[in-house]
């Protein structure tokens, strides 16, 4: 198990790499979450988007045209839905297809790399379902507690 970060060439994470520096040719290869310019984050803020992680997850359960999924992930707007769509189709996460129909039918299903991504969303959210009685307790105690939270706390 890996702490957060992204992997980089040679297989761990962020700066925390046992190769060499590396040189201006291997540049494109490497990927660091946690440094500003990384071209991993958008990535990340995409797939972990409040949208993102509901329709990765729910495309796991197989193809969905869009008027379906967007009942399944209760709540999203067509709007929302769909700009999320396109850019989780961009980032290489999600496949769209065009099936010839009368009408025209598109059906979204998850590519390969979609499907480990929203693998691990999943037990995410698993393991947050299944603690929500001691995420609760925890909301609980903080909001009684009587010490007010200063600047410097947050």
């Amino acid at each position: 198990m890996h702490s957060a970060g992204t992997l980089v060439k040679g297989g761990t994470i962020g700066s925390m790499s046992t190769q060499p520096p590396s040189t201006d040719d291997d540049q494109a290869l490497e990927a660091d979450v946690f440094a500003r310019n990384c071209e991993s984050r958008p990535v990340l803020q995409n797939v972990a988007s409040r949208w993102g992680v509901l329709a990765l997850v729910a495309l796991r359960e197989g193809p969905y045209r869009f008027s379906a999924l967007r009942r399944r992930v209760d709540g999203v707007s067509e709007r929302m839905l769909s700009q999320t769509l396109q850019t989780l189709e961009r980032d290489g996460m999600v496949h769209r297809e065009v099936l010839e129909a009368i009408p025209p039918r598109v059906e979204y299903t998850l590519t390969e790399l979609g499907a480990q991504v929203a693998e691990r969303l999943e037990s995410l959210i698993v393991v947050l379902e299944t603690n929500m009685d001691t995420v609760r307790e925890a909301q609980a105690s903080y909001h009684r507690s009587a010490t007010p939270r200063t600047q410097a706390d947050r």
